[in-house]
């Protein structure tokens, strides 16, 4: 049994992930990602810290280039929320 002293209880403290584990973590997520995306149109995550966003991010990227379309993530500072963007339409230039 531990006993925690009263009050507050101190952050956990997050280990960095090894390049290893991020790697992992992006082949690992972008499956369910992918298929969240095209059964739903979205996928939303919890992402508090900048690793996270980061780790998301790229699995977005990676969702992109596995789907063939443009994937965009929006971060708010809790959750990340991967999307399809938009398609351009044949034609139009920027």
């Amino acid at each position: 049994m531990t006993i925690h002293p009263p009050g507050p209880r101190p952050a956990p403290r997050r280990t960095p992930l090894s390049a290893d584990e991020r790697a992992r973590g992006e082949a690992n997520f972008s499956p369910l990602v992918a298929e969240t995306l095209v059964a739903e149109g979205r996928f939303r995550v919890t992402a508090e810290t900048p690793e996270t966003v980061e780790l998301f991010q790229a699995v977005a990227r990676r969702v992109g280039d596995m789907l063939q379309r443009p994937v965009v993530s929006y971060a708010n500072g809790r959750d990340i929320v991967i999307t399809f963007g938009r398609e351009e339409s044949p034609g139009l230039t920027h």
